[in-house]
């Protein structure tokens, strides 16, 4: 199920239904032939009609008025809009559990449509960079913080058809931040975070490095002309990557390792450490067709580690149940794959992801925690970064389409976009970034 079907919980953004924005708004003539027209296809549907219901409560109640003929005066009414401000900012920051001076938790709520502005800020920097210009928020609703403000745009026929869209994403979004923020107070994710950090520099890390010390080598690879899969590689030093020919095939790819000590080895590891910011997370939830931080984001603190062998891997497995011990608490690992030694097929459950991903991933509950670990050898790590079909860049384009959040969030009426000719083009970009590179050092 995607986030643009008829089961979706975001059915106030989907511009193919009933609550789609129009190019119009007139609420002043309720009985009239296209409002008749309106209420039918509301009503093809129970579910919609009970969405709509709940909604129009929820915006009276936050705008304070009891039907919409009040809204013209309150359109017309600055002084009336700020309080009507103050109020609403109260009103979330109880339902958000949000604690301070009513200036800090209007400050709070602001923060949530920073957020908001985030998330579409993330897509048109980087993921969607080349069509930037095309998915640019409307410049009024980018410095809008003020959800009253934003709510008003939604019914102001002033406002083009695309920005009372924007100002309605915006509340959605800005909704989203909110749940996810009251769900880190509650879970302490921060402090959490730090104790994990704290947990792998005092029990996990070698002492033979200082904390933030790295090895730095290079893998040079040799990749499939088909599919770009790794076929060959070998671990370089610094010097030994820079006497390679300029002619000399191959890909070279920088990783910076640290060590842990088994008995007398000093193992390399590299380590990519992780805590989601917001705007990803409120993506998740949006890739998950989910409101609910609890249920939909179960990795918000995750580690990526990289290792030369398999055997490797296991003695990092039981150094990490040993730490755990050392550290005063059992460690259970859950939810374990392992695909690595490539006889099983990765089980895709995510939007876009590829069977043929090799990793082994677990959940490793220790210390109060719940961390995410995926881990690699250099070669399944080089296809996780590089593979045709597999690539991590790859999947994030083809999740946030295939998801339908693309559609969401830049429904192509509005915006005037081709998402399926976008979604190719970007996968195309990414393929030839990643093997332009190969061919440039060759």
């Amino acid at each position: 199920m995607t986030v643009i079907s008829e089961d979706s919980v975001f059915t106030s953004l989907q511009q193919h239904g009933p609550l789609a924005v129009e190019e119009e708004i007139d609420l002043t003539s309720p009985f009239s032939r296209k409002t008749r027209l309106w209420v039918g296809n509301l009503c093809r549907q129970r579910i919609n009609c009970t969405k709509y219901r709940a909604l129009r409560s929820q915006v009276f109640e936050f705008l304070g008025i009891g039907d919409f003929s009040e809204l013209g005066s309150l359109l017309a009414d600055p002084r009336l809009q700020v309080e009507r401000s103050h109020r609403a900012c109260a009103l979330l920051g109880n339902m958000f559990g949000l604690e301070g001076t009513p200036r800090e938790i209007e400050a709070r709520v602001y923060e949530y449509a920073r957020t908001a502005d985030a998330v579409v800020n993330s897509l048109s920097g980087k993921m969607l960079k080349p069509y930037a210009s095309s998915i640019a928020t409307t410049n009024e609703i980018e410095v809008a913080n003020d959800p009253v403000t934003l709510l008003l745009i939604m019914f102001d026929n002033r406002y083009h058809k695309k920005a009372r869209f924007e100002a309605r994403r915006k509340l959605v979004l800005m909704n989203l931040a909110g749940s996810i923020d009251q769900r880190e107070r509650e879970t302490e994710i921060e402090q959490k975070f730090s104790n994990f950090l704290h947990f792998l520099n005092d029990y996990v890390w070698s002492k033979t490095l200082k904390i933030g010390e790295h090895d730095i080598v290079y893998l040079h690879s040799h990749h499939d002309p088909v599919d770009f899969h790794c076929t060959a590689l070998d671990i370089l030093t610094p010097e030994e990557a820079q006497q390679l020919p300029p002619g000399e095939a191959g890909k070279l790819t920088l990783l910076k390792r640290r060590r842990f000590s088994v008995g007398s080895r000093d193992i390399p590891i590299y380590v990519s450490i992780r805590k989601k910011p917001p705007e990803a997370k409120v993506l998740k939830l949006l890739r998950k067709n989910e409101k609910n931080p609890a249920v939909a984001v179960d990795d918000e603190l995750g580690l990526m580690a990289v290792l030369d062998s398999v055997a490797d891997i296991k003695t990092f497995q039981n150094h990490l149940t040993r730490s755990a011990a050392k550290a005063d608490s059992f460690m259970v690992l859950e939810d374990i794959s392992d695909t690595l030694t490539g006889t099983t097929p990765y089980k895709a459950t995510a939007v876009g992801s590829s069977p043929r991903t090799e990793m082994l991933k677990f959940f490793a509950r220790l210390g109060g925690m719940r961390v995410e670990f995926i881990i690699h050898t250099n070669r399944s790590w080089l296809n996780y970064m590089y593979q045709k079909d597999v690539a991590h860049d790859e999947y994030e384009i083809k999740r946030i389409f295939d998801s339908g959040v693309m559609e969401l969030l830049f429904p192509r009426d509005i915006f005037r976009l081709q998402h399926d000719l976008i979604r190719d083009d970007m996968i195309r970009r990414c393929r030839m970034r990643i093997e332009e590179e190969a061919r440039l050092r060759a």
